[in-house]
């Protein structure tokens, strides 16, 4: 099989900012491709109509919808990350936490010694790990 799963993110008008923001905190991550809406497109000039990025190594594309629509993200479905250290987990945390919602607070629980569960400032779902 040579197809590959890619996590697609769908932003109201915020790709741009969510993708500096994610790069700015993974290490091993980049801005890879932008497309931008044109005059008379679909989508408000200059606004994400395609991206693709990558975080630790692992790519992801997002686009702002040219479609008003009344869901966003849903904490069903996050991106969980197995932290290798207690400085990596902290400072995921820090960052990510900052104007989030915090669903689980970094903290130990019965099935981990340190985990966190969060709504980032842009609507997408983090469960963060200390890897055991």
């Amino acid at each position: 099989m040579t197809s590959k799963i890619t996590t697609f993110l769908m932003f109201k008008g915020q790709a741009e900012e969510a993708m500096n923001f994610y790069v700015s905190v993974f290490k091993n991550s980049a801005i890879k491709s932008i497309t931008r809406y044109k005059k008379d497109q679909a989508g408000k000039e200059g606004t994400v109509m395609q991206a693709i990025f990558t975080l630790c190594g692992q790519d992801y594309m997002c686009i702002d919808s040219a479609v008003e629509h009344a869901f966003g993200f849903t904490p069903a479905i996050s991106l969980y990350i197995n932290c290798e250290s207690e400085q990596e987990i902290n400072t995921l945390f820090k960052k990510l936490s900052e104007g989030a919602r915090v669903y689980m607070k970094l903290n130990a629980y019965g099935f981990s010694k340190k985990f966190a569960w969060l709504e980032d400032k842009f609507g997408v779902s983090w469960q963060l790990n200390l890897k055991q």
